[in-house]
């Protein structure tokens, strides 16, 4: 049996100005969340959360990665991704974490966008119609600060105190006019300012 799905949630919004300067191309970000049914809630301390893990998280993968590639358009269009879980008051953050913290359930989205960084996440508690976070970085370069960016959004029933909401997130693009530079030049300055230091 499948984890039990009460309802699947799609966000979208697009950015067309930040701080007040026009983007020459919009930026489309996406949120897609399954609010399911926490497998482990009044069960008491469950030692050995592997089962229901094993069993049903690269189900729950497969469902919400062809869901946000078909909102997306294609794994090329997504140029950053991420993925989130809230969990509701009865359980812990470690159900949460149990489901979307294997490779049975990310493997699904990297293998889908064609992916070398590592997906970027949040756990944590709350009530219905708490701040979902899905933090997001560029698929193929962990290093790329542009592209360190964060998708809010809410479903103002969920969770409930017996559910989970686990979400991914995808971006087309970076921040909007990003000029921070990225770690990389860091390192180099820092290398540089430490040799000078001497």
């Amino acid at each position: 049996m499948s984890y039990e799905i009460r309802k699947i949630v799609h966000y979208s919004e697009e950015m067309h100005i930040e701080g007040s300067k026009p983007l020459s191309v919009p930026i489309t970000m996406l949120g897609v969340c399954a609010v399911i049914k926490n497998p482990w809630y009044g069960r008491g301390f469950v030692e050995d959360l592997s089962p229901e893990i094993k069993a049903h998280a690269s189900e729950l993968g497969e469902l919400l990665v062809s869901r946000i590639i078909k909102a997306m358009g294609s794994g090329d269009n997504i140029e950053a991704y991420g993925k989130a879980a809230v969990i509701g008051s009865g359980g812990e953050i470690e159900h949460a974490s149990a489901v979307i913290h294997t490779l049975r359930f990310g493997n699904h989205y990297r293998n889908a966008v064609s992916a070398k960084s590592y997906l970027s996440f949040t756990n944590k508690r709350g009530a219905p119609g708490s701040s979902i976070q899905i933090p997001m970085m560029n698929k193929l370069d962990e290093g790329a600060r542009s592209h360190y960016i964060t998708l809010e959004m809410h479903i103002p029933d969920a969770p409930a105190a017996d559910e989970i909401v686990i979400a991914l997130g995808a971006a087309d693009g970076g921040r909007a006019h990003p000029r921070i530079g990225n770690r990389y030049q860091d390192i180099k300055d820092l290398e540089q300012e430490a040799l000078q230091g001497k």
